[in-house]
């Protein structure tokens, strides 16, 4: 097997960070529903919503990279490490639907306003604070690359910042007795779900969708292998993402009839993993045809010089 086919490397275990911010969300969490029935505050309530999303997003974060650990097997040629996209995907959608009725409720208050007891809610959302700055600085720990980790992030630094505008909303209340800041300050929090929703929901997308990771040009790529010395042409040029930190590359290239096919691919592998970080690449490398008239077919990017 080449090495560059060798994936065992990719597969940081990110498990223990993801159950450490998890078990720290839900201890926390039962505690600041009662406080929010008790206070009457939508900001409690609405961040104790958000907070079960982030128990859940960090359940299945858990769950996903344990799954993605298991090897590749009969038909599951790349084993399980596109879960945690899946995952990632799912995470953004929760934040999506939890932000919009945060809104939503938020409008009523605005409307409606309720009384609230700003000493309980100051208490709960320092406490809060204290927390997940816990739970952000365990998953910090993890791996950086994988989208499954920073989905679930996404959840603790949303649940910090809504802390925080907690708050600052009940010392507003405990000063000046204006309870229409607690639902504007929740609906500052839903504005910065949906950014973090949008942002998963762009990069697993694209990853479902196959397109080159971010910072690889295929146009580039194209023209660095037809640069090498012996190459022709190169078509059918792919280049995807499989799951975070796992960029893959597929293609045909055509050589001189009198190159040495098995040299020029091993020269192509290297020139790809040392330019663009492309470690697992499948590369069909072929001698021209007597007949270059294939050449005209589909050709993607060619070598300016005569045939020999």
């Amino acid at each position: 097997m080449h090495p560059n086919h060798d994936h065992t490397h990719r597969l940081p275990d990110d498990r223990k960070p993801l159950v450490g911010a998890l078990l720290l969300i839900v201890v926390f969490m039962v505690g600041e529903v009662v406080a929010g029935l008790l206070a009457g505050s939508l900001a409690l309530l609405a961040d104790a919503g958000h907070m079960l999303t982030d128990a859940a997003a960090l359940g299945l974060a858990v769950a996903a990279a344990t799954l993605a650990r298991r090897p590749a097997r009969g038909q599951w040629t790349y084993g399980f490490r596109r879960v945690e996209i899946l995952a990632a995907q799912l995470n953004g959608l929760t934040l999506l639907l939890v932000g919009a009725w945060i809104v939503y409720e938020a409008v009523n208050r605005l409307v409606d306003p309720h009384d609230v007891d700003a000493p309980v809610v100051i208490g709960v959302a320092l406490a809060g604070i204290v927390v997940n700055l816990g739970a952000s600085g365990l998953l910090a720990r993890a791996s950086r690359t994988s989208l499954n980790v920073r989905g679930a992030f996404l959840h603790v630094v949303t649940d910090l910042a809504a802390f925080v505008a907690t708050a600052i909303a009940g010392t507003v209340i405990l000063f000046t007795g204006w309870n229409r800041v607690d639902p504007l300050a929740s609906l500052g929090v839903a504005a910065l779900m949906f950014w973090s929703a949008a942002t998963l929901l762009r990069e697993s997308t694209a990853i479902f969708l196959e397109r080159s990771p971010a910072g690889v040009d295929p146009e580039e790529v194209g023209r660095a292998i037809v640069a090498e010395d012996g190459v022709l042409e190169v078509h059918d040029l792919h280049i995807w993402t499989v799951t975070s930190g796992f960029p893959a590359l597929s293609a045909h290239v055509l050589v001189r009839r009198d190159a040495d096919c098995h040299a020029l691919r091993r020269g192509l592998e290297r020139v790809l993993d040392e330019r663009f970080g492309l470690e697992h690449t499948t590369l069909q490398v072929d001698h021209v045809p007597e007949s270059t008239t294939s050449l005209k077919l589909g050709a993607a990017f060619r070598r300016r010089a005569p045939l020999r």
